[in-house]
């Protein structure tokens, strides 16, 4: 009996949204490897809530590639915040520019 081989291209599967500790477990599923811009301890990230990923959700890769993701603290402490001054704090800024192309040369 021959076993058919695991595809080598899988789909990039949403990340944004996620608790750190379900992104890893999702990107193990689906074959893909997880790395964080801004956090490189990502293995140590628990609570951490994914709100940006790199490539986009249901873009085809080949198994083993890396998606990257950045992060944003979810346990903040709550509590009531008032007033409240316009935009978000110092720091928190995680809208980026997409990445270049990985080979394409600057000007």
């Amino acid at each position: 009996m021959r076993l058919t081989p695991k595809s080598f291209e899988v789909r990039v599967p949403r990340f944004v949204g996620l608790m750190a500790v379900d992104a890893r477990e999702t990107a193990a599923a689906s074959g893909v490897g997880l790395a964080a811009g801004d956090r490189p301890d990502v293995e140590l990230a628990v609570v951490d809530y994914v709100v940006r990923q790199y490539p986009p959700p249901g873009v085809e890769v080949p198994r083993g590639a890396v998606v990257t993701v950045w992060f944003e603290l979810g346990d903040d402490g709550g509590g009531v915040r008032e007033p409240r001054r316009g935009g978000p704090p110092p720091g928190l800024h995680r809208e980026l520019d997409e990445p270049g192309a990985p080979f394409s040369l600057r000007r």
